[in-house]
């Protein structure tokens, strides 16, 4: 799912620039992925739409705290929460955007959650709305540890 997840970003800026579903499909088909994959990943961006589509009611606000359910923390693991943290902290994640990345990330229903998978669903929270995060955020998300220069 992860990968047509991938596909979906590199090749369309914003979700209103993807084609129906029964199309999408047919064209990920054709650049060979499985339907399972397909359908998995076009549920899991229903599901996303839904949550954009919510997104500033009934969220918390900007000085919120979060408190992790024990289903939350087995699903994300303590490296994914970590990494949600960091990114609050830096100012990168607000608190609705926080939330719609928990309900992504614990809609994929196994845990722990790899850390790029969840890396994977930022970048697609970011770009359900129409937003791409700033560059020294995308080195964070796109970059591994061990490849990034120090100036």
């Amino acid at each position: 799912m992860f990968d047509v997840l991938v596909y979906l970003y590199e090749n369309y800026w914003r979700p209103d620039a993807c084609p129906d579903h029964e199309q999408l499909s047919r064209k990920l088909s054709a650049v060979g992925f499985e339907t399972d994959e397909i359908q998995e990943a076009l549920n899991w961006l229903d599901g996303l739409t839904a949550t954009t589509d919510t997104a500033p009611a009934g969220l918390p606000g900007k000085d919120s705290m979060r408190i992790y359910q024990p289903r939350e923390l087995e699903l994300l693991g303590e490296e994914s929460i970590g990494f949600i943290s960091f990114l609050e902290s830096a100012g990168v994640l607000p608190p609705p955007l926080r939330e719609m990345v928990i309900d992504r990330a614990t809609a994929i229903g196994s845990g722990p959650l790899e850390l790029d998978d969840l890396k994977i669903i930022i970048l697609m929270v970011f770009w359900s709305l129409g937003e791409e995060p700033d560059a020294l955020i995308l080195d964070e998300l796109f970059v591994a540890p061990e490849d990034r220069l120090i100036h």
